[in-house]
This record gives C-alpha cells, structure tokens and sequence, in this order.
C-alpha cells in the first residue's frame, strides 16, 4: 500500500473502531442492565434483535445516501445517533431507553461501516492497492469486538452501569474527528455528476450476474459465522462441557479471526482474491463436516481456531471484487446489499438452524452447512 493511503486507512479504521467498539459495548451492557432489572430472557433476545434488525431496512438507504451525499455526512450523523443514544441509556437506564439505545448504535455501527469502506474502496483505482486497504480495513470490527465488551466489563464492574453508558457516550465523538479533515468521495466523476443520483431500484444491481453471484458467496460465509457461534453451544451441551470450556471455544475463534486478518495485507499481494475466497470455502466445508465428530473441548478448540482462520481470511478479497464489479457510481448501494444480506442472516439464521437443530440434531446442521459452502466454492471460482 503507498505512502499516501497509509495515513487516510488509519483514520477510517478508527472511524469504523470506535462506533463498532460502542455498539459492542452497549450490546453486552444492555442486556445485563435488562437482566439486572428483572425482565426475562425472551425481553433480553428481543433487545438483542433490535441490535441487527434496523440494518435489515436501513443498509440500502445508507448506501444510496453515501453514493449522493459522499461518507462523511452519513458518519457524522452516525456519530450524534450513537453517542446521544448512549447517553440516554445512561440518564435513564430503563428498558424502553435500552431498546432505543439499541436500534440507533447498531444502526450508526453498520451506518459507518458502508461509508467508511466505500471511502476505502475509491482511494486508488489500482487493485492490488484496494486488496490491501481492505486488508487493513478488516481489522477494525474484529478489534472492536474485543475491545468494546472487555473495557465495558471492567468499566461496569467499576462504576456500574449508568457511568459506563455516560462514558461509552464519548468515544463516538472520536470518529467525527477522525474523518473531519478526509477529502469527501462524493460524486466525482463525469458519469457520477451527470447522473447525479444512482437511477432505479437499488435491486437492479443484482441484474449484475457477478455481483448477484458475490453477495451469494457472501451470504454463505456470514451464515456460517452465525451457525458456528449459534450451534458450537448445543454441540458443547451435547458432549457435557462447561461453560467456560464454551466460551473458549468459542473465543479462540475470533482470535484467529483476528490473527488471520493481520496476515492479510501480506497474503492480498500474492494470491488472486475469488481464487483465495474458494479455497476458503473448501477448507470451512470439511471443517463444518469434521466437527461433529469432535470428542471434547481440544478438538473442537482446533477446529474453532481453524474456522476462525478460513473465514476469516475472506473479508478483504469479498470487498476488493465487490469494488471491482460494481459500478462507481452505485458503490455505495452495493455495500448497503451486502450489509442487508449480513443482517438479514443474523437474524433469520439462528432461528433457522436453531429449528433444524431442534428435530434432527446438531451433526446434520453442520453437515449441511459444510456440503452447502463447499459446493459454493465453484461460485468463487467462475469469478476468478
């Protein structure tokens, strides 16, 4: 990556940190605070929802937004959104506020997201530079979610949760002035000015067969994020593990996720992405059709921690190809479709699975996620 770019990638790195570190944050507060004040579980799963469930309808409208206005306009009011809901979450810790608290932080997270990648993805019209920025982009949601949740812990254990709330309220702010001095991307070029604002359904684009055929390869790989960290649990209880034994199973995937992704900058100059994707796809099937055979906490904890690796690696090489097939001018809608298709699935896939799970077992949920990803590699390679 030159020289120049280094500098605009970290700001928009912090950007994307500190409103996804917020909502990670209120997202494990919240519904403690719920639980604490008596409401029960099906309440606190409601609340929860209401995290992923706004960015099922306001990905696309963000996208056309970005595409009109430029990034900065819709981060900064992802900024207000997220810190003066949190605020209220801490001025007034009842259960409606949290709701509200939820739809808007989750709403301003995925908000910035689509701007600040679509901010990244028109720094250089060279691809091995725009795998490599994105390479570097992918580290901010997988640190965030480390760092959001462990520092509110410490922060409610020290001064419970109304001051945690007031302070998490804060570091929002810091995106605001992490893209204030950035050149805006808005609509530079002569087809963008021309046209002004992107014409037709946003769902035209899906006209686009290689788009169509990413956002599909996209869909799988963040469904099994959800069906790994939805059924590991009901396999653990199945083999009579703890908690604990869960939890670090569960943990030593998102470390590995994270770990992958600081290799990717490297890895992005040296392979091919649709041909990187596939593999990927190929290495998560067979460890989705391993798993069930796991005899105990170790296996499953290597089998985490190599799933964390294949998915993710993918990330990086899905946003350089979507930038590649995606018209300029429609960049931004494109990303709002990926992020409806990711939060579409959180939503809808537990439930799914969980359903699944619930009449024929945990062995043939993983099986079918594993033959399904698998087969789909061929996608990843007629893109290539």
């Amino acid at each position: 990556m030159r020289l120049e770019f280094r500098s605009v990638v970290l700001r928009l790195i912090v950007a994307q940190m500190c409103l996804h570190a917020t909502m990670s944050g209120v997202r494990m507060a919240a519904p403690l605070l719920a639980l604490k004040l008596g409401y029960s579980a099906m309440s606190v799963g409601v609340l929860l929802a209401l995290f992923a469930l706004a960015q099922v309808f306001l990905a696309l409208p963000v996208g056309r937004l970005t595409d009109k206005h430029g990034s900065r306009l819709p981060i900064f009011v992802a900024v207000a959104a997220s810190s003066l809901s949190v605020l209220a979450a801490g001025l007034w810790p009842v259960f409606e506020v949290l709701c509200v608290t939820a739809v808007l932080s989750g709403s301003a997270s995925g908000t910035v997201m689509i701007a600040v990648q679509r901010h990244a993805g028109r720094l250089s019209h060279d691809q091995g530079d725009i795998r490599q920025i994105f390479s570097w982009m992918a580290i901010a949601p997988t640190l965030a979610n480390f760092v959001g949740p462990f520092f509110t812990g410490l922060l409610i254990d020290a001064v419970d949760f109304g001051p945690t709330f007031m302070l998490l309220s804060l570091v929002p702010p810091v995106s605001a002035w992490a893209v204030y001095r950035l050149q805006d991307r808005r609509a530079q070029h002569e087809g963008e000015v021309a046209s002004g604002t992107p014409k037709g359904s946003s769902f035209e684009l899906l006209r686009n067969q290689p788009l169509r055929r990413l956002l599909l390869i996209n869909w799988m790989l963040s469904s099994c994020w959800d069906v790994h960290a939805f059924m590991v649990p009901l396999l653990g209880h199945e083999l009579g593990l703890s908690a604990s034994a869960i939890g670090t199973i569960l943990g030593a995937f998102a470390l590995a996720a994270t770990a992958i992704r600081l290799t990717m900058p490297w890895v992005a100059r040296h392979v091919r992405e649709m041909q990187a994707v596939a593999i990927a796809m190929v290495m998560t099937g067979v460890f989705f059709v391993i798993y069930p055979f796991s005899s105990g906490a170790w296996m499953m904890g290597v089998l985490s921690t190599l799933l964390g690796m294949s998915l993710g690696s993918v990330q990086p090489m899905i946003m350089s190809t979507l930038h590649h097939v995606t018209p300029r001018e429609r960049q931004g809608e494109a990303l709002g479709l990926r992020i409806m298709t990711i939060y579409a699935s959180s939503v809808i896939m537990p439930l799914a699975f969980g359903s699944l799970g619930a009449l024929v077992g945990a062995t043939a949920v993983f099986w079918t996620v594993g033959a399904v990803v698998g087969l789909g590699s061929r996608l990843a390679r007629r893109l290539s």
